[in-house]
């Protein structure tokens, strides 16, 4: 060690950047050892090992060199002389030995590589595709060709990344070059494929082939490690039978890949994949143009046309690659006129996300939220788009596209350059973190050491760590609103005036992007943006920066027509609202969770535009809680109180109910209540509704003298098992409890005069749903009195009662109106429904009896029994009567039976052993996926309907509704076979006792 160091200190190295400082001075010891005539490790090269990312493993990868080249007897000396003198060198040197480890390791090998770091002409020079190919291609007389091809393009790769390292270079000319030296490798590996081959085969076919580069190295952005995606394609000499030449061809790309992919004692390149090919693995590896034509002429998919984006022939035959390219660019940008061409594309990205696992989304670079393929999706589905009318967008490299389509003006000028920076900034971490070790990762680094030595090869020398992340999230950030500002933006500007250097498509262009987008019918699209957004005034302005975001979140549901009509129809009720725009520009999930809402079916939307001030709810999750029954009842009780007339009091209770109907549906669609909760929810609005309603009809009919009678209201059916779907009547029945001394007649008269007046009322026409009451579960159905006495129900039963009405009563719950006789009518009830002795065998075969014949008759005409979620295999009827005839035989001994719940039944059988865990697992599944999709079809159709939907629209949206991707509703479909299917036989052992 010179001098000046050795008087240095551990404690100098330590803040010129060293993290092990003693290590760093035995280092620096040892490498002056190697060198009698004079010190290695001067003062320069300190401070430019200070420089570099990180200074210890410089020392390290340059010591190891250094010593690779005294073992070899080489010119260590020139090589000490060249390190103090030639500053550029020194560079190069120590900022590709700080930031690869596998270049230190490639250096030791190969220690005279150093004379390419050295060499005058390297600095400002970039190699064109001719030099690159013509230096690659002096391995193919070499007596180890395939050595060495890799030794070749591991110096020419070590020359890039030194003017990388050292000189600052743009990635894109990085990436251009990587594609180049890849494309170079290709070509002399065919060569050397073919000199073997007809060596090995001299009277084979000769035949014409080229390779074609797809992925990243065909748009001349590839990165320093990952694999090669190609396709190949052969042609016969001219007039020489097909198959024998495409056998040779076969052959020659097999062995190309293997040449480019096999490790051998130099190493591997890199694997070359051919998946993106006609049929993908499953087809031939090498077909003629015409079949090539053929196969995207008719089979292929939208994808495939995406990957087509960026075909470009970089080796074998010059000519039929060109051939190639030109005839099969035609079918690529006509791909947007295909059937399914939206869907697909929405399923492409959702397939990248999904594959990513959950514990590295937060640190990839690629496929993550904010991540390379997040800019080259994007920019790749616009060309798809404009493409196929403006050749200038064409290009198959991911920033030329972008400054094209900005040029173009498909995207923002300012929008355009933010992502191209940011697009720079993520593929440039990308590479710094490949070149450490040269291996294919775009994960980002946890470790401090790893962040710290990214960081100061990027130039973030200060607080490498922090400054990184900051700016590595910074970016990602941006990237992550690509869609608002590469889709929607423009789609806005169209026909909005808005200042400044926004885009402005044509009205051609824009009907092309939202049909892109899913807009079945984009000229009225374009008619409600243009009437949300017209004018200068506040509400405009801030529609124009709502509006992107919304119709982005539109897109992503099955129906995004209908979503952004719903908006316009509400914005145009609460425009004028001080409150309504400002919550939605100034609450992020308000806007979203009301884009979502808007779009996913007519139910929520009917609800809101009645009362559009329900809006405000969504701006708190906490809001969307749905309320206790108490509180309900309360409520109800006191907006009826303050009408005078009862028409008036009826619209006020309707009116609270409609509203709590659209907090539990904005709560269901928000994905915040199961689908148990929603059936207790709707239960409560239900309870107080007709409680409160009651109250109202009573004080009508009473006209203000003494009532006769206490009056209740039993709930049956779904009703009384708290399971009630927006689509559910109110099943009921109505007893009452004539005073003491009051004429039983006159009683009888008014609770009938009471109960008719209560479902007149809940039913009159008017801006709130109305409530249908069904009382026909009463005694003697249509045929029975519509009120009974307390007595006469007790009268009824212990007189004329069938097991199936017992069976009945398992699902009756007093709910409503007089809490002491609800509590007498449930103590006259209990004894038949839990009977003390449980039901007789006969009892058994006629409750199987009837379900037979419910099975046979009631499944309406044209119904699918597979797919009909009531009266289907495995569907709730199948499920409901199973835990029915549990009960009456068991609920005499088990007190968690005597519920009217079908799921909390369930589980109390599980508890006392009489159901297996498995089997009730079974049930449960099936009955809350079917509950969910009978909610989910009143949700997307405001009508009832108990078979899956057969319109791919409402089919999609229901399964939207119920937890599957878009794009899902085939898998859906098919889960619910699935599941219902093992529901059919678990209660064929437990009902049928098969």
């Amino acid at each position: 060690m010179a001098e000046a160091q050795r008087g240095s200190g551990e404690g100098r190295l330590v803040r010129l950047g060293f993290g092990d400082p003693q290590g760093a001075t035995a280092l620096l010891r040892q490498l002056d050892a190697l060198d009698p005539h004079g010190p290695i490790a001067t003062e320069q090269l300190i401070t430019t090992l200070s420089e570099s990312a990180d200074p210890d493993l410089a020392l390290h990868g340059l010591l190891g060199m250094a010593e690779a080249l005294h073992r070899n007897d080489y010119d260590l000396g020139a090589f000490t002389r060249t390190l103090e003198m030639d500053d550029d060198f020194r560079r190069r040197l120590v900022y590709v030995l700080g930031a690869s480890e596998a270049f230190g390791r490639h250096l030791t090998v190969h220690p005279r590589h150093w004379y390419d770091l050295a060499d005058p002409s390297l600095t400002g020079s970039r190699p064109s595709i001719e030099d690159v190919a013509a230096k690659l291609a002096t391995a193919v007389d070499a007596a180890k060709p395939v050595d060495a091809l890799r030794v070749e393009y591991r110096r020419l790769l070590l020359r890039l990344a030194a003017r990388d390292l050292a000189e600052g270079l743009l990635v894109d000319e990085v990436a251009a070059v990587l594609a180049d030296l890849a494309g170079g490798a290709l070509e002399t590996a065919l060569r050397i494929a073919r000199n073997d081959y007809f060596t090995a085969h001299p009277g084979a076919a000769d035949c014409r082939i080229a390779i074609i580069a797809m992925g990243k190295c065909g748009g001349r952005e590839l990165n320093y490690v990952s694999d090669v995606d190609v396709l190949f394609v052969a042609e016969p000499l001219d007039g020489e039978p097909e198959l024998p030449a495409l056998k040779t061809a076969s052959q020659l790309a097999a062995a190309a890949m293997r040449i480019c992919s096999d490790h051998t004692g130099e190493g591997t390149l890199w694997p070359v994949d051919a998946a993106l090919r006609p049929e993908g693995k499953s087809g031939p590896l090498v077909r003629t143009l015409d079949s090539h034509l053929a196969y995207y002429g008719r089979w292929a998919k939208t994808w495939e046309f995406q990957a087509l984006l960026k075909a470009r022939p970089v080796a074998g035959d010059a000519d039929l690659g060109r051939e190639y390219a030109e005839r099969i660019g035609k079918l690529v940008w006509s791909a947007a006129d295909r059937e399914g061409f939206v869907t697909d594309v929405q399923a492409m990205r959702r397939r990248v996300v999904d594959h990513i696992p959950a514990a590295d989304v937060d640190r990839q670079l690629k496929l993550g939220p904010g991540g390379l393929r997040d800019v080259e999706f994007a920019v790749q589905l616009l060309q798809l788009v404009h493409g196929r009318s403006d050749e200038a967008v064409r290009s198959g490299t991911t920033l030329v596209a972008l400054e094209s389509l900005t040029t173009s003006g498909y995207v923002g000028r300012t929008d355009g350059a933010v992502l191209a920076d940011a697009y720079r900034f993520l593929r440039s971490m990308e590479h710094r973190i490949q070149l450490y070790r040269l291996r294919r990762t775009h994960q980002v680094p946890e470790d401090d050491a790893d962040l710290r030595r990214l960081g100061r090869s990027l130039g973030f020398t200060k607080n490498p760590v922090a400054d990184l992340t900051a700016a590595w999230k910074k970016h990602a950030l941006e990237v992550r609103r690509l869609h608002e500002k590469l889709f929607y933006r423009p789609l806005l500007a169209a026909v909005a005036r808005i200042p400044g250097g926004e885009v402005r498509l044509t009205p051609e262009a824009a009907r092309q992007r939202l049909t892109a987008l899913g807009y079945a019918d984009p000229a009225s699209a374009l008619r409600h943006i243009e009437a949300l957004s017209e004018g200068v005034s506040r509400r405009s302005s801030i529609q124009k920066a709502l509006l992107p975001a919304m119709l982005g979140w539109f897109a992503e549901s099955p129906d995004p027509d209908a979503g952004l009509l719903a908006f316009r129809t509400i914005s145009d009720s609460l425009g004028s609202t001080p409150w309504y725009l400002r919550q939605l520009r100034d609450e992020g999930a308000s806007a979203e969770r009301l884009a979502h809402l808007l779009a996913s079916g007519r139910y929520a939307v009917d609800l809101l535009q009645r009362a559009p001030e329900a809006t405000a709810m969504l701006a708190d999750e906490r809001e969307l809680v749905p309320r206790t029954p108490e509180s309900l009842l309360t409520e109800m009780s006191a907006a009826a109180g303050r009408q005078e007339q009862p028409e008036a009091a009826v619209a006020a209770i309707r009116a609270v109910r409609r509203r709590e109907l659209f907090r539990v549906a904005a709560a269901d669609l928000s994905g915040l209540v199961e689908v148990e909760a929603v059936g207790d929810a709707l239960t409560g609005i239900s309870v107080g509704t007709l409680t409160s309603a009651l109250e109202v009809a009573r004080r009508k009919v009473a006209k203000g003298q003494p009532e006769p009678t206490r009056m209740a209201i039993v709930a049956m059916g779904r009703f009384g098992g708290h399971e009630l779907g927006y689509g559910s009547d109110a099943d009921v029945m109505f007893v009452h409890d004539p005073l003491p001394g009051a004429d039983e007649k006159a009683a009888t008269d008014f609770a009938t005069q009471a109960a008719t007046e209560l479902r007149r009322m809940l039913a009159l026409p008017g801006a709130d749903p109305a409530v249908a009451i069904d009382a026909d579960l009463r005694p003697e159905g249509r045929q029975g009195p519509l009120v009974r006495t307390l007595a006469s129900y007790a009268s009824y039963y212990a007189r004329w009662s069938a097991v199936w009405e017992a069976q009945a009563l398992l699902r009756a719950d007093p709910l409503c109106g007089d809490a002491e006789l609800c509590t007498a009518f449930r103590a006259l009830i209990d004894p038949l429904r839990y009977p003390p002795n449980g039901i007789s065998e006969r009892d058994v075969m006629e409750i199987r009896r009837i379900k037979a014949r419910v099975d046979a008759e009631r499944l309406p005409r044209g119904a699918n029994r597979s797919t009909h979620t009531k009266l289907g295999r495995g569907g709730l009827a199948d499920i409901e009567w199973t835990v029915q005839l549990l009960q009456l035989r068991e609920a005499r001994n088990i007190p968690g039976l005597r519920t009217t719940r079908t799921l909390a039944a369930l589980r109390a059988g599980v508890e006392a052993g009489l159901v297996d865990a498995t089997e009730a697992e079974t049930l449960g599944i099936a009955w809350e996926l079917a509950s969910r999709i009978r909610n989910a079809i009143m949700l997307v159709r405001a009508r009832p309907g108990d078979s899956l939907p057969t319109d791919p629209r409402d089919l999609a949206a229901v399964a939207q509704i119920c937890g599957y991707p878009p794009g899902e509703s085939s898998r859906f479909s098919d889960d619910y076979l699935r599941i219902t299917r093992r529901a059919h036989n678990t209660v064929a052992r437990l009902f049928w006792d098969d």
